[in-house]
């Protein structure tokens, strides 16, 4: 499984990060949230907005959806004919209403829409998907994909979350503020320390920056090796890695 992290920031930019965007390869590509600056970013890749047949989201704020209608209507005038969306309660009506805003964009693709939940494992582009119900402003889900990779979508830091990623070789989670931030529906460094201690990961990307995060990136580590002693990395836009 190869990922590359195609946006790592949020909804402030700072122009080094894009929004939130995750591609995974292995048999097919699956894109994971489609925010803003996503679309450029897959056109570096050697899957392009072409390759990109299903999107999976993690849920619907505005910087993990911003390129939905876009991505949609690359591939139609790059003359591909399909688009698989996926992803909570509440996607079809998503859907339904960014395509009443952009009627034009109506029946330019095959476009097929699924709605998944944390109570059952599914299946999507090849992949072998459990979801997990975070604790956000909205509905939102994580992912484990094959049992090898899980990202966190946003959340809060909290023990029955990591414990979702527990043996997973690579974790992306939400780290979005240092610490000294008042913050809801995001961890702070402490915060996702101590709810990692004690879990067995290979590897924990931090991702969902904001602009806050930066400069801070080294008490931020420390704050989160208080608690866990585990290989804690930040994620960059365009960071790619493979998974055995």
């Amino acid at each position: 499984m190869r990922v590359t992290f195609l946006g790592t920031g949020s909804a402030m930019p700072t122009g080094d990060r894009f929004q939130t965007g995750i591609l995974l390869e292995d048999d097919e590509p699956l894109l994971v949230d489609c925010g803003s600056g996503v679309l450029h970013r897959l056109a570096r890749t050697n899957v392009g907005y072409e390759g990109v047949e299903t999107v999976l989201l993690t849920h619907h704020h505005l910087d993990h959806v911003s390129d939905l209608m876009a991505l949609l209507k690359a591939r139609w005038l790059a003359g591909e004919e399909t688009l698989e969306v996926v992803g909570p309660a509440g996607t079809q009506d998503l859907v339904d209403g960014l395509l009443d805003v952009h009627d034009y964009l109506q029946g330019r693709v095959d476009l097929t829409v699924r709605e998944v939940g944390p109570d059952e494992p599914f299946s999507v582009a090849g992949f072998d998907v459990e979801a997990f119900e975070t604790r956000h402003s909205m509905a939102c889900l994580a992912y484990r994909f094959d049992d090898r990779f899980v990202f966190s979508g946003d959340s809060e830091a909290f023990r029955e979350l990591t414990d979702f990623a527990n043996e997973a070789a690579v974790l992306a989670h939400d780290c979005s503020f240092p610490d000294g931030i008042d913050v809801s529906n995001h961890p702070t460094p402490s915060q996702l320390g101590e709810s990692l201690a004690g879990c067995d990961i290979g590897r924990v990307y931090l991702t969902h920056l904001y602009p806050h995060t930066v400069g801070e990136h080294g008490d931020m580590l420390d704050a989160i090796e208080a608690s866990y002693d585990g290989d804690v990395r930040f994620a960059e836009d365009m960071l790619s890695l493979t998974i055995e």
